[in-house]
This record gives C-alpha cells, sequence and structure tokens, in this order.
C-alpha cells in the first residue's frame, strides 16, 4: 500500500480531544433562540407584504424555518403527516402525527398544537376523500378564526386533492414558495453561528474521509466516515449520495458504491450534511486515494476547477446582479462544456436553497435577481472532459457581507 501522506492541515480538524470522541457545540441555548425569532420574523414580514391571512406549510424545512419544530423530516417529504398554520398575525399552529404533539411546544414558536388529519393514500387509503374534506374544514375555520377576515392563504406544498377541497370552502390559495425562499435567503448573525457549527462537523467528517483515503477502501466505507461524524455530533442527515473514485468521478453525479480505490485514483465528493441545529454544510474536495502526487492531467484539471471557484466567489458583493455577474464569471474552456456542472451559485442555509445562478453557458435560463449581505451561498466546479479518465468536483460555502465575500469552510484545499 502506498503510504498516505498525513497533512497535518487536515488532521487539525479531527476532534482534538481524540477522534473517538464527538464534537460538542460551544453554542448556547440563546443563540438557537434569538435564530428562531429572527427566522420567524422574516417570514411574517414576507407574510404582510403579500398581503395573506397566513400560510400553510407543508415542507419540512420550511415548517423548520418557521417553528424549528422536527419530526421524521425526511420520512415526512414522501409522507405528507406534518403541516403548520403560520398566521400573519404570528399565531402559529402545529399539526403533528398522533402522539407526538409535544415536539411542537418545545421552543415557544407555536401557540397550539393539534393532531394532524393526514389525507395521503398511503395512511388513509380508501378513506382518503373523506380525511381531505375533514382536514380543509378545519383549516378553513382556522383561517377564518385567525386571518383577521383575510380568506387568502399561502401554500408552499399542495397535493390537488387539497387544493380542490380548500377552494370549494372559500380559501383563496396563494403560490407561497417565493415567499419562503425570499424570508430565508438573508441570515442572521445567530444563523451564521449555528451554520459555521453544521460546517466545523461537516470538515471534521471530511478528515475522517481524507485519513481513510487508502487503496483498497471503497467509495461507501469512505464515505461512512461523514456520516459517522455527522450522526454522533448531533447532525441530520446527508442529502446525497455523492463520493466516487476514479473513472467514476466523470461524469459526475454517479452515486456511491462499493467500488473500491487504487493508489492515485482521484477520490472527489459533495456533503450535502444537513447537521447540527438543522443547517447545511454543502462542501466538495477532491484528492487522490492514498494521498499520492497528483498526475499532470489530475493536476491541471483541480488547478483549473480551484481557479473557477477563487475567481467567482471574489465577484460576489451586495447588490451585484445575477447577470452582471455572469458576464464577469469564470469562462468554462470548451473541452469541459459537455459535462458541465449545472450551476456556478447557489443559495444555501437549511438545505440548498435560492437562488440558483447556472454557468455562462446555461445562463439564457437564469431567473432574475441579486445577491444581497446576509445571503450564503455555495460557489461551484466541476471539471471533467467527456470520455476523460477523472472528473475534479470543488465547491465552497460564503457569507456576502457589505465587505466583500467571506468564505466560512476553511477545510484545506490541495497543494498542487
Amino acid at each position: 500500500m502506498t503510504q498516505p501522506f498525513k497533512d497535518p492541515r487536515k488532521q487539525a480538524f479531527l476532534n482534538p480531544d481524540g477522534a473517538d470522541k464527538p464534537l460538542e457545540s460551544p453554542l448556547g441555548p440563546e443563540v438557537q433562540e434569538r435564530a428562531r425569532r429572527y427566522r420567524k420574523s422574516r417570514l411574517l414580514a414576507e407574510l404582510a407584504r403579500a398581503d395573506v391571512g397566513g400560510m400553510l406549510l407543508y415542507d419540512p424545512i420550511n415548517i423548520r424555518y418557521a417553528t424549528d419544530v422536527t419530526n421524521m423530516q425526511v420520512w415526512a417529504t414522501h409522507n405528507p403527516f406534518h403541516y403548520a398554520l403560520v398566521f400573519t398575525s404570528g399565531y402559529t399552529i402545529d399539526f403533528q402525527y398522533r402522539g407526538a404533539e409535544h415536539l411542537a411546544l418545545a421552543h415557544g414558536t407555536v401557540d397550539e398544537a393539534r393532531s394532524g388529519t393526514p389525507w395521503f393514500y398511503g395512511m388513509a387509503g380508501d378513506r382518503t376523500a373523506e380525511n381531505a374534506k375533514t382536514w380543509a374544514a378545519e383549516v378553513a375555520d382556522l383561517v377564518r378564526r385567525y386571518g383577521n377576515g383575510n380568506r387568502r392563504l399561502a401554500v408552499d406544498k399542495l397535493e390537488p386533492l387539497g387544493t380542490r377541497a380548500l377552494e370549494a370552502l372559500g380559501i383563496e390559495l396563494v403560490e407561497g414558495q417565493a415567499l419562503a425562499e425570499t424570508a430565508r435567503a438573508i441570515k442572521s448573525p445567530d444563523e451564521i453561528d449555528l451554520m459555521r457549527w453544521t460546517i466545523r462537523v461537516a470538515e471534521a467528517g471530511m478528515a475522517r474521509m481524507y485519513e481513510l483515503s487508502e487503496p483498497g477502501r471503497s467509495e461507501q466505507e469512505i464515505w461512512a466516515e461523514l456520516h459517522h461524524e455527522n450522526a454522533r455530533s448531533g447532525g441530520e442527515w446527508i442529502e446525497t449520495r455523492l463520493c466516487t473514485i476514479g473513472e467514476r468521478t466523470n461524469p459526475w453525479f454517479q452515486e456511491c458504491s462499493a467500488h473500491v480505490g487504487k493508489a492515485g485514483d482521484m477520490l472527489a465528493f459533495d456533503t450535502d450534511m444537513i447537521g447540527p441545529y438543522g443547517y447545511c454544510a454543502d462542501l466538495s474536495r477532491s484528492w487522490t486515494i492514498g494521498h499520492v502526487a497528483m498526475t499532470n492531467r489530475q493536476r491541471d484539471l483541480y488547478a483549473r476547477a480551484l481557479e473557477q471557484i477563487e475567481h467567482n466567489t471574489a465577484l460576489l458583493a451586495p447588490g451585484l446582479d445575477f447577470r452582471d455577474f455572469n458576464e464577469r464569471a469564470w469562462r468554462l474552456p470548451d473541452r469541459y462544456l459537455a459535462n458541465r456542472y449545472s450551476c456556478a451559485v447557489h443559495g444555501v442555509g437549511l438545505a440548498d436553497e435560492w437562488p440558483l445562478v447556472p454557468t455562462r453557458t446555461d445562463f439564457d435560463k437564469a431567473h432574475g435577481g441579486s445577491f444581497a449581505a446576509g445571503m450564503t451561498v455555495c460557489v461551484e466546479s466541476y471539471l471533467g472532459e467527456p470520455g476523460g479518465p477523472e472528473g475534479v468536483k470543488l465547491e465552497t460555502q460564503v457569507l456576502i457581507t457589505d465587505t466583500g465575500p467571506v468564505r466560512l469552510d476553511s477545510f484545506p484545499f490541495e497543494a498542487h
């Protein structure tokens, strides 16, 4: 086996109390409490601006943003049992899985907890339509009671049966995803502290991955180290399975497998990690298995990917229009265009979020907008030639401030 090069810059990210111990957050409960109050106030301001009586939330990330209430969030993404009503007045009702109502009252963000009425087929079966009518009657009654006479209700995600049932009761539904995403875009200092801690946990996991990136280990064995660190340090889940080695790094978006690495193979990954406090650490790195010196081809790929990251990060500033960013963004060489990544920059918070700014080639499909102070974004690069042996994936997480971009991650890129 090739002797690994133990990079002390990366080893420093392991727990200084010992790699066999989880990381313990230094942040007190007052940080979470201030973040909760700030987040709910941001959403309420958007509801008032939209002139709605309130908002019905089904997306677990939006429920988390407004209330900090969590319950089986991954399961809830495909089994819509958990929902919340946030009224523009501030009054908030959380509807829980029966028997879990106590979860909704833990943070002071919820005024009332109720058992929900699930009407998706997996739980309701042949009573789905009946349950939907029961559910809609309760929601409509609450809008009449707490909506201050405003029967306009914003909604983030709702299936057709529920839409029809509410409209039949005189509720005017308003598209709510834009309201939630706009609220989530600007972070408070407390949110940044919580996000920095998730990144700290992710980087400890990345250091474990680095130490175990040895010949003979599979993608799955190495990837498990990030999951291990996240779970034991209070993190929640990982949204993708993007960790590949050697020829499976190109093209990108192949999922983690039992493929075994050889000395000198390129390893590339994207954390997509929902960590402690529910915040996302979305970071990408690439290095060689065994930590042997890169080949000339690998070094060239890596240097260009890092150049793209550094160039585009330096452009980020409050007030910069997405179109202006695109005009000044790093130009992808023609040979990488076919396997290009889907975006140059995207927002990040409790998960990946608005905005998404495509690479130059795809900018004609971009939405409008501009960067603002308080936004947190990820700057992306993936380079791999069609038919080429390998690719390189890099990504950094950035806070946009009045004085320019501030990187939130500090896990070292490779010395090349």
